[in-house]
Formats: C-alpha cells, structure tokens, sequence
C-alpha cells in the first residue's frame, strides 16, 4: 500500500464510520420504498446524520479547519486556508429510490487547491482517492485514466435534468457526479461532462481525476455553486471538448 498522509488518513476514517450508518439507512429505504408516502424526509435526515459524523471525526482531528458543506453550509474556524468540503450523500435521487450507486465525497482545499480527495462508494465497498504529486488509488491500487484514442469507442458520463447536448457520444447517466469523476480516473468512463454542479459534488473528483493522468477543466475553487466541468483522459480531451463546443 502506498503511504498516505495523516489528513488523508482521517478522510477515510470518517467515511468509513459515516459508511456503516448510511449502510443501514439505505437498508430502511429499500423498505421504505414501497409506502405511500416515499422516503424522503428519511433520507434527508439520513444525509445530516452521515454529514455529523463526518464533520465531527473531521473536527476532532483538526479543529481549526473551515467546512463547506452541502447540508451545513460553511463554518469558517480559525484556519481559513485549509478547507474540507463535504457531500454525506452524493447521489440523494439514488438513495432515496432505493438505487446502491451514491458516494461520500471529502476533499481537503489548501491555499486554494484541492491536496487531496476520497470518494466512498459504501454499498460496493469501493473507494478512490488521490493527494497533490502522490497519484490517484482505487481500493489501493494505482489508478490511471483511460488510454482510448478514437471517441466512437468511448463512454462518457454526464447528468442534469436535460440534454444539455446533442451529441453523438455515447453517454450514460448514473445520477452522482463524483462516481462519474472517480469512474474517469479509474478508466471506466472516458470522459464526463456536467453542467451547474456544487463545488461538493466535485471536489474531491478533481484531484483523483488529475492524479490519475486526466484533464479537467479550469474551476474557480471559491465558488460554491453553477460549476461547469469537462473531465477525460488527455488521449481524447480535444476530441471531446469539440463535441461539446456549445457546452
């Protein structure tokens, strides 16, 4: 395995505590799916309880950090130039329907750079991460982005409510940007594009996509909402970015 730092270290500590609650509640969904009423207010209280824990374990290792988060908003402690920014439930549409693709997604922003990223997807057991200049990891081993040259032999991912494109690229829509990001790093996807993100649902995809030998395009990291991003391996990037030139 491949040395990892304390901080990196405490991400994945955290999402893996959040994991055995959220394990559970999507277990009371898959119940719950058949009422009247749906599971809806279950499921936005399931996304607070794995944002507490989080933050909590987060926090009691480094208290002076600033959060941004989706449920909580920000809290800006003492240290504002480290960041963690957090998504308890990235893929809520999902979970809510009883659908296992939904990840926690922690990334830590320092001075205005994403250093590291994890991505927990707790029903497979699978999770990505990278750090800055350390490569990017998949259940611990290396990951690296696809090596496709010929777009009509690529899968790309993208989501929204709309077809925001008229392409003739083959696309999938799994509902979580940030598993759409990891499945980039690790070579499933060839590419992914999306528009109006949050900075949550893509932060930590960021850096995994990068540390895996991806390109992804410029994002103002202090911006929170409204987030373009076009994500692939550099083998295709040009090819994909003419595709989408009205995106």
């Amino acid at each position: 395995m491949n040395s990892i730092s304390p901080n990196l270290n405490i991400m994945i500590k955290a999402s893996e505590k959040a994991s055995k609650r959220l394990i559970r509640d999507f277990g009371e969904v898959e119940k719950l799916q058949v009422s009247v009423k749906g599971p809806s207010d279950f499921v936005t209280n399931a996304d607070t309880k794995a944002e507490k824990i989080i933050i909590e374990e987060l926090s009691k290792a480094k208290k002076n950090y600033s959060i941004i988060s989706e449920e909580n908003g920000s809290k800006i402690n003492e240290d504002k130039n480290n960041i963690w920014i957090i998504d308890p439930i990235d893929g809520t549409t999902n979970f809510l329907h009883g659908l296992p693709h939904f990840a926690i997604s922690i990334a830590l922003k320092s001075n205005d750079e994403i250093v590291s990223g994890l991505i927990y997807d707790p029903i497979k057991d699978e999770m990505f991460y990278a750090e800055k200049n350390n490569g990017a990891f998949f259940n611990n081993k290396r990951i690296r982005v696809s090596k496709k040259k010929e777009l009509k032999n690529c899968l790309f991912a993208t989501g929204g409510k709309n077809d925001t494109e008229q392409t003739d690229l083959t696309t999938r829509r799994s509902g979580s940007a940030a598993l759409d990001m990891a499945y980039v790093a690790a070579g499933r996807y060839d590419g992914y594009f999306q528009k109006n993100l949050s900075i949550w649902d893509i932060a930590a995809g960021i850096i995994i996509v990068k540390e895996a030998g991806g390109i992804v395009n410029e994002i103002n990291l202090s911006q929170k909402e409204k987030i373009n991003i076009t994500a692939s391996s550099s083998a295709i990037n040009q090819k994909m970015l003419e595709k989408l030139r009205n995106f």
